[in-house]
Parts: structure tokens; C-alpha cells; sequence
């Protein structure tokens, strides 16, 4: 596969990934070839390739005969989701307490402002991008790329997840969860940063109900 095929593939990945963080995709929506095909201005072939990797990436279920479809998680994949998040997140805050930089913090609590202002303008798909972010960009200031796209990963199922199964909007909760875990970081407590991360993953992953949410509720949040 030739660069520019690479490049169209990702930005087709990138795209569906984004409709779905910003939940304007829902778990069971199909996607159809010829209409990504069109809008990307690529072949049918680009297109397979970008749905193959989407369902690597869990966001997207292949079924032979029928097509691609967003993926719908069970109720046991979003709690082994979270297990993982709190593994991995929790390290990684370990990590960040002993090499965060001033300049590291004064861009994090700039992204919590934005946070809370698409929080109080009640922006629903841009609050909900940056709150899922939040953790991908700190996984960014340690620079390890592996773990970029793997929190990207986690937190791109987590939104999935909280569009089924979140029973209520908790987005002001969390912002203010988020401020709490990074005074943490800045005044490098790492037992208290880990404490308040499982905290603030415990609140997230207890808003889940054992039910698959309505769309007449997903339309409310």
C-alpha cells in the first residue's frame, strides 16, 4: 500500500473514530462503503482497509454478508474496558508526577478551561471530546506514542460504551474531577493523583446501568 493509500486510509480511520467520540455515531449504525467511499473521494478498497482497521481498534464490527456496523460493547467489555484503563492510567500518572514540566501543566489546565467552558455552554459533542482527551493528552506529555494510541484506543471504547450504557450526564462531575487529578500531579502527591484517577473511572463506570440506554434518553444528554 502506496503512502497516499496509508494516508487516506488513517484519515478516513480518524474520521469515524472522531463521529463517535463526539457520539454523532451510534453503536449500530452501518456503515456503508460507497457513501464513505464518496465522501473521501477514494476507492472501495480504501474504504475496506479503513473499516479493517477500525475493527481492529474495536470501534466497528465486520459481519460477512451484512457489512460494517459501529460497534455495540457488552456490558462485561466496558467493565474489563475500565479494568484496563485504571492498569494502565494508573502508571501512567505515576509516570507523569516525576517528569511533568510547568509548561506540561499550564497546557493541561488550559484544556480543563475548555472543558468547562463547552461544560457550561452545554456543547455536547465538543464536551465530550475533551473530556475523553483529557487522559490522551497526558498521555502525550510523557511522549510515548505507544501509549497515545493506546489510550486513544481505550478512551475512544469508553465512548462508545458511555453512549449505551450512561445513564446520566455527568460531564461537570468530571471536569471537575479532572481539575482535582492534575492539582494532584502539580503538587506531585502520585498516591493521591492514582486515588483520585480510580475515583474518577469508579464514577464514570457506576453512571453505567445494565440496560442499553433509549435513544429518546441519548438525545436528552
Amino acid at each position: 500500500m502506496g503512502s497516499d493509500d496509508t494516508s487516506s486510509t488513517e484519515q478516513i480511520v480518524l474520521a469515524v473514530t472522531r463521529a463517535i467520540v463526539e457520539h454523532r455515531l451510534e453503536p449500530g449504525t452501518k456503515l456503508v462503503e460507497q457513501s464513505l467511499g464518496d465522501r473521501f473521494g477514494v476507492s472501495r478498497t480504501i474504504v475496506r482497509q479503513a473499516l479493517f482497521r477500525l475493527s481492529e481498534l474495536k470501534l466497528v464490527k465486520l459481519e460477512p454478508a451484512r457489512g460494517a456496523f459501529v460497534a455495540a460493547p457488552s456490558m462485561q467489555e466496558a467493565r474489563e474496558v475500565f479494568a484496563v484503563r485504571r492498569m494502565v492510567e494508573g502508571q501512567m500518572l505515576r509516570e507523569l508526577v516525576q517528569r511533568i514540566r510547568p509548561a506540561d501543566i499550564k497546557q493541561l489546565k488550559a484544556h480543563i478551561a475548555e472543558e468547562r467552558d463547552a461544560v457550561t455552554r452545554i456543547d455536547v459533542p465538543t464536551r465530550t471530546k475533551l473530556l475523553f482527551d483529557f487522559h490522551v493528552k497526558m498521555a502525550q506529555v510523557l511522549g510515548n506514542q505507544v501509549l497515545v494510541d493506546l489510550m486513544q484506543e481505550l478512551v475512544s471504547r469508553c465512548s462508545l460504551i458511555s453512549l449505551m450504557y450512561q445513564s446520566a450526564d455527568d460531564a461537570e462531575t468530571s471536569n471537575a474531577e479532572h481539575v482535582d487529578i492534575l492539582s494532584a500531579i502539580e503538587a506531585k502527591d502520585a498516591d493521591l493523583a492514582v486515588k483520585l484517577l480510580n475515583e474518577h473511572l469508579d464514577t464514570v463506570e457506576k453512571q453505567l446501568t445494565e440496560h442499553r440506554r433509549t435513544a429518546h434518553a441519548r438525545a436528552a444528554r
